[in-house]
């Protein structure tokens, strides 16, 4: 009896078998919902940056008799007479990083997209600008040149509609309306969307540091964060460096991209989107209205 007892206490390998095909069951009904809850967050994440980009855009709006941003400005330290600031320049007082304007001021040194520019010769990455979902980049750094980079672009329509010279002989671009007169409404309108800061298969990279050179870059140059000039291309979702084209939204998210209203709302958009309405949400002045289930 004392030996049957002493046998029949230990697990046989079937029994150890059908455990481990049980944990492993159990393992894959776990994954894809632990996936989810994964992405959710991250997408969280992602939409908190643009939310602040957005409070940032109402900000210089309120610091400038309801202007909007320029889509590229001027930023000129030190006396160097080279004019500079993008779009995402602009919002950085509007986003606590004001220490940086003020670091370039200060230091007489214009700020630049690569090695050697910047702060104190530094790329000065702004983690506000990096979609955590974004896996293209080298910690907010380009691969293709070691220069800083965002996973964000403006949009072309709202933000460079309008050309103005500068004192240098430079152009720059800038938006045609104000944030108060909007013709389609803050609500119907798309701001930013995300693109992803490196797209291996052109040799692009988004850079938010990218300035003004000797003409007006508005979006088709290689460098500039800026999505809509060339065309209104729906959304690309869930795609590869290698898949991702410089034309359109892009994103690494798997249930769509993320896009931050004029009214300062974040909407997801997904890959399937009528390509019709899209048209719609990116035109501010088109005169059409989004559907309800838009």
């Amino acid at each position: 009896m004392s030996r049957m007892a002493k046998h029949r206490s230990g697990f046989t390998l079937i029994e150890l078998l059908v455990v481990i095909a049980i944990i492993a069951i159990l393992i894959g009904l776990l994954l894809p919902a632990v996936q989810k809850v994964r992405e959710a967050a991250v997408r969280m994440s992602c939409g908190n940056d643009l939310k602040q980009l957005g409070v940032a855009i109402h900000g210089y709006a309120s610091a400038s008799q309801d202007k909007l941003p320029p889509g590229m400005g001027q930023f000129t330290a030190g006396g160097n007479g080279y004019p500079g600031g993008g779009f995402f320049f602009q919002l950085l007082p509007h986003i606590e990083q004001d220490n940086i304007v003020r670091a370039l001021s200060g230091a007489g040194i214009y700020y630049s997209w690569g090695s050697g520019g910047g702060v104190n010769g530094q790329t000065v990455v702004v983690k506000t600008y990096l979609c955590p979902s974004d896996p293209t980049h080298n910690s907010g750094l380009g691969p293709n040149t070691g220069w800083t980079v965002t996973s964000y672009s403006r949009n072309w329509y709202m933000f460079d509609g309008s050309t103005k010279a500068l004192p240098s002989g430079h152009q720059a671009t800038v938006s045609k309306y104000t944030i108060a007169n909007i013709p389609d409404g803050t609500s119907n309108t798309m701001g930013i969307t995300e693109r992803y800061a490196y797209m291996s298969g052109y040799g692009w990279s988004s850079l938010w540091t990218h300035h003004v050179q000797d003409r007006a870059h508005w979006g088709y140059y290689q460098w500039a964060p800026v999505y809509g000039s060339w065309g209104l291309y729906p959304p690309q979702v869930g795609v590869s460096t290698n898949q991702a084209h410089p034309y359109y939204p892009n994103s690494g998210h798997t249930a769509g991209v993320l896009c931050l209203q004029m009214d300062g709302a974040v909407k997801l958009v997904t890959g399937s989107v009528n390509p019709t309405y899209w048209n719609y949400y990116c035109q501010p002045d088109d005169g059409q209205v989004l559907p309800g289930n838009f």
